[in-house]
């Protein structure tokens, strides 16, 4: 259990170091959603389900989605109906 513990805390590092240094904002939405399913499952390990079904639903799931929903908005994230249409004008 230990050694799965520092490999979770280990991958927990590193998804918030990659997550502050990547360039695609798309991307790193994904990042920071696998970071809360690591913490999700540090909480598992913990033996704290409540805690991790919560961090699972509103850290991966809302957050994620608001983040994408937010980034879309912006015109960071174009529809696939709108990249077809441009790459087919040049």
């Amino acid at each position: 259990m230990n050694i799965l513990m520092m490999i979770l805390l280990t991958v927990l590092i590193i998804c918030a170091v990659v997550v502050s240094f990547i360039k695609s904002l798309t991307a790193s939405v994904i990042v920071f959603g696998s970071f809360s399913l690591v913490v999700a499952v540090i909480w598992m390990l913990l033996e704290s389900p409540d805690l991790a079904i919560t961090e699972a639903a509103v850290g991966a799931g809302v957050t994620g989605l608001l983040f994408y929903a937010t980034l879309k908005k912006i015109g960071s994230i174009k529809d696939a109906d709108e990249s077809e249409t441009t790459e087919s004008d040049t």
